[in-house]
């Protein structure tokens, strides 16, 4: 499960990084300048301020999740380890998160957010499919992921429901029939 593909000798391998060399302090606003220009007092983009027909931007969204889930599996990851190679994880709203990142300097705001960026960081990386697939049902309970935790607008999750994680792992099936609860 480590990138050399192997779990011996693991902890001599880990990849270790000191945070703060991966983190701009100076970047304060990490909005796009090329993005679209929010008109005054909605919150929205100019052309998301138009009325949506609903059914049309549900499935939209739905597309687009789909397009991130299928780049979150074909894509390595960083999962933070303890010394025993035990992934980070944080429980929320009854789901256990692993936290994953898409790279050192989302690992590194989140160290930092959590006042924790002067010390070295050991992590693993994964394959999101395989952490899908075979890291949450390995937790043995409701398991998700949850993507670059503490980078604000860029994040993700990846809750344990069917086409996400495995039947077995997914909180909306019913465990003896499989059906869609």
């Amino acid at each position: 499960m480590t990138e050399q593909g192997d779990g011996a000798d693991s902890e001599a391998r880990l990849p270790r990084s000191r945070l703060y060399d991966y983190v701009d302090l100076t970047r304060t606003d990490q909005r796009d300048p090329t993005g679209p220009e929010t008109p005054e007092g909605t919150g929205l983009p100019e052309h998301a301020a138009a009325v949506i027909d609903a059914p049309d931007e549900a499935e939209r969204r739905r597309r687009e999740f789909a397009v991130l889930l299928g780049t979150f599996r074909r894509t390595a990851v960083l999962v933070p380890v303890d010394e025993d190679a035990a992934p980070l994880t944080g429980d929320y709203g009854g789901i256990r998160w692993i936290c994953a990142f898409s790279n050192e300097t989302a690992l590194a705001r989140f160290a930092l957010a959590r006042g924790e960026g002067d010390r070295e960081w050991a992590y693993q990386r994964w394959l999101g499919a395989r952490l899908l697939d075979a890291g949450v049902p390995a937790v043995g309970v409701p398991c998700g992921v949850a993507l670059d935790v503490g980078s604000e607008g860029e994040g993700a999750l990846f809750p344990p429901v069917r086409g996400i994680v495995p039947d077995k792992a997914a909180v909306d099936v019913a465990a003896r029939t499989g059906d869609v609860k």
